[in-house]
């Protein structure tokens, strides 16, 4: 599989020709703890689009997960909308592929576990099941990530991005391109 391409600094346009303001309907995936809602909401802040904070969609009280199919559908209307900046990568639970499909954007949170498990330290008591997901993420959930995107988002602009400083470069390319 071709490598992802990183963001440089400076770099409005897309690899395949589409400017950043051509961002509709985008979809941030990731590790725990990387960021993805940050993220979202200061791209719906500079793109105007709604954030969708599929976390508080999918689990439901208690933390019980929504069944696969019901989730499925729940998508599928999510995904319908004009426009979007989607966030959630809810690991082995996740049927990812319903809003890849739909995406004209894609982006990857990669960052390093130390990072991640930090911020999941600092910011709340996290269940087993999480934790497992965290660290086995890089050798598990990544790879078939990558395939998902590659097959259901072969069309969209994948960004990959790995440290904070490569978050605000882009976050600040979307800004200038959306005043411009």
């Amino acid at each position: 599989m071709e490598a992802l391409p990183t963001t440089r600094r400076n770099d409005a346009t897309y690899h395949n020709g589409c400017t950043l303001e051509d961002m509709k309907r985008v979809v941030i995936l990731g590790r725990g703890a990387s960021g993805k809602s940050t993220l979202a909401k200061r791209l719906g802040e500079v793109t105007r689009l709604p954030v969708i904070e599929l976390d508080k969609i999918f689990w439901r009280p208690a933390l019980v997960t929504t069944p696969r199919d019901q989730w499925v559908v729940v998508q599928e209307k999510l995904v319908a909308e004009e426009g979007w900046v989607m966030d959630g990568d809810l690991g082995p639970y996740d049927v990812v592929e319903v809003r890849l499909r739909a995406a004209d954007t894609v982006i990857l949170l990669d960052f390093s576990l130390f990072r991640c498990a930090c911020r999941a330290v600092r910011r709340s008591r996290e269940r087993a099941d999480f934790w497992r997901w965290l660290l086995t993420y890089r050798c598990h959930r990544r790879p078939i990530l990558m395939q998902a995107i590659a097959k259901h988002a072969a069309t969209a602009e994948v960004r990959v991005l790995r440290n904070p400083e490569a978050i605000r470069r882009f976050v600040a390319d979307v800004a200038r391109e959306s005043r411009s």
